[in-house]
């Protein structure tokens, strides 16, 4: 009986301009090494096909250089892959799809599932019940012409959708692509793989969501996988292992800094932290001026240490100590300045306030330097 590997939600085109432009770039690359890192996997594990269960590309409008390049990363493992549209590269009378055929980009080997019906791979032994998306959103179940598929005998039914099981998944993406949460059960089917949620995710013994390969945003909820699956038998419950895909892990943190220990257990946190890392943190609360230093010389380490880091620290005030003061030297009228900036800070000006507060600080951390040498 068959084994095939499970993915979906590529995403190719994605653009991370939010970044900068080096990390971006390495972002996309990292998309790329996926796939070939699938077509390994499907070696590896000796895997009958490869489905891909929607949004292969991130939008109709992805360059040529892209469609070709996706399509070349899938030359490692040269059995059956199968592509599903989803949302985002529907199945449009002019479509990224159609681009890639002219473009003469898709081999022999890669199956387009452009139109609902069945593809029979009778060599590998499955039998695909597909519904493409042939526009962005649907309101009604496109799987539900599963029901009334017949398939040939002696080939195991494995459904291929792209959509929101209906009552399962966050309540911001249950509306359209609507998909039955049992419709594994009423087509009898022996899995139903599915795209659109970005995690891996257990519907039931026979549905599964694979996730996204390559995380691609701040959201922990199991990215960065494949699923291996094995249909033992007509009518036998699946074996389902999830496989790790992912180069790069993303992490997002809010921390409020009230305590000397609450920066030290942030700094370890970040230490512990593997080097493919994209981490994003908004700091808020109170530091010292000893605080902010340690905390600028740790981003510093990380900057060059992860792929990217960023800290938004515009909510975390500055609270120098009689210590900081003494340490600066910064008495008389000095010391009124540090004290009517600390005190801005609780106005609308906060940040202007904060950033001159560090920058008086460094001043004079420099000018005491420059005494002592």
């Amino acid at each position: 009986m068959p084994k095939f590997l499970h993915t979906a939600d590529w995403q190719m085109g994605r653009a991370f301009s939010r970044f900068e432009t080096e990390d971006g770039a390495a972002l996309v690359e990292a998309r790329f090494e996926a796939i070939e890192k699938l077509a390994r996997l499907a070696n590896e594990h000796q895997c009958d096909a490869v489905l891909v269960a929607g949004d292969v590309f991130d939008a109709q409008t992805v360059a040529d250089r892209t469609i070709r390049r996706v399509f070349n990363a899938t030359r490692a493992f040269t059995g059956p892959w199968v592509m599903l549209p989803g949302n985002h590269d529907a199945a449009l009378a002019e479509s990224v799809w159609t681009r890639a055929r002219r473009l003469d980009a898709v081999p022999d080997n890669v199956h387009l599932a452009l139109e609902p019906g069945v593809i029979n791979l009778e060599p590998q032994g499955l039998a695909l019940l597909c519904a493409p998306l042939t526009q962005r959103n649907t309101y009604s179940d496109l799987t539900e012409t599963f029901d009334n598929c017949e398939t040939p005998e002696g080939l195991a039914r494995v459904g291929l959708a792209h959509g929101s099981v209906q009552g399962l998944l966050p309540d911001e993406i249950d509306s359209t692509n609507p998909i039955l949460p049992n419709r594994a059960e009423t087509a009898h089917l022996d899995y139903l793989a599915l795209g659109d949620w970005h995690g891996t995710k257990q519907i039931d013994e026979r549905t599964w969501y694979s996730g996204t390969p390559e995380p691609e945003r701040f959201r922990n909820n199991g990215a960065g996988y494949a699923l291996i699956v094995n249909v033992s038998g007509p009518g036998e419950s699946p074996t389902v292992t999830p496989v790790e895909t992912a180069r790069y892990q993303w992490h997002q943190w809010r921390e409020n800094l009230t305590v000397e220990s609450d920066l030290d257990q942030l700094l370890d946190k970040l230490q512990a932290l593997p080097e493919p890392s994209v981490v994003d943190l908004r700091l808020e609360g109170s530091v010292t001026l000893a605080g902010e230093e340690k905390l600028i010389n740790a981003l510093s380490v990380a900057e060059a240490r992860f792929r990217s880091i960023q800290c938004d620290r515009s909510g975390l005030q500055l609270e120098p100590t009689d210590d900081d003061i003494a340490a600066l030297k910064a008495d008389g009228y000095v010391g009124e300045v540090i004290e009517h900036l600390r005190i801005r800070q609780q106005d609308d000006d906060a940040e202007a306030a904060r950033d001159a507060l560090a920058i008086l600080a460094g001043l004079l951390k420099d000018r005491k330097q420059e005494a002592s040498e």
